[in-house]
């Protein structure tokens, strides 16, 4: 085992984390933590759920490791606000990598990142901290994602590619090669981008529209 872990959650990805980290046997994890206000019970998945100004006392930084499993709320920004707060308590922070994703290079991929099966990640990618990719990405060669991006499901990433600070990629999008998806942006399930985009741009696809015909009034499908 690696090391022991808190998990900074007690939502969905918190689960999911928990399920990851526990079923690849790959560290101790001794408890959940959360702030005071938002414990409703004493215990997630069978562990103690510990608030968050009491964690550093009762799992201190420097035998344990943290990581926090949010998701992209606020545009990715109570993740990395408690990223930083779990920073500033001295914590350092643990990756969870799937052994069924293909990542030429592990060593590219910075702390605290939620990589999930079927990612590929090709040579010479770079990815930052508080990151998260769905299952199903491709990841094209020299592209850089940057701190606190979230990519959903079967996203595709052109070669070289930079995708800045909490961004939000959807299901299905698509970013040509070259360009630069600036800070805070949001691209909706199912766009598709051919150019750079500026900052704090959001794009939505057209919607499919239903057809004038219901199902039975077709002569063939």
């Amino acid at each position: 085992m690696e090391s022991k872990l808190v998990i900074f959650g007690t939502g969905d990805i918190a689960e999911l984390a928990w399920y990851y980290f526990t079923s690849e046997d790959r560290c101790e994890i001794s408890c959940f933590t959360v702030d005071r206000d938002f414990i409703e019970k004493d215990r997630f998945c069978g562990l103690p759920i510990i608030p968050f100004d009491e964690i550093e006392k009762k799992c201190p930084a420097n035998e344990y490791k943290m990581f926090i499993a949010i998701s992209y709320s606020g545009l990715n920004r109570l993740r990395a606000q408690k990223y930083f707060e779990a920073k500033q308590k001295g914590y350092s922070f643990l990756s969870y990598i799937s052994p069924k994703a293909t990542i030429y290079d592990n060593s590219s991929t910075g702390e605290n990142c939620f990589v999930f099966e079927d990612n590929t990640i090709q040579p010479f990618v770079k990815i930052g901290n508080n990151v998260t990719l769905w299952s199903g990405n491709h990841v094209g060669h020299h592209s850089v994602i940057e701190d606190h991006c979230f990519i959903t499901s079967h996203v595709v990433i052109s070669g070289g590619v930079t995708i800045k600070e909490y961004s939000f990629i959807g299901v299905n999008a698509t970013l040509r090669d070259h360009i630069t998806i600036e800070r805070e942006n949001v691209i909706g399930a199912g766009s598709i981008i051919m150019h750079d985009t500026k900052r704090r741009e959001v794009y939505v696809p057209s919607k499919t529209q239903p057809y004038h015909k219901k199902s039975h009034e077709l002569k063939s499908l």
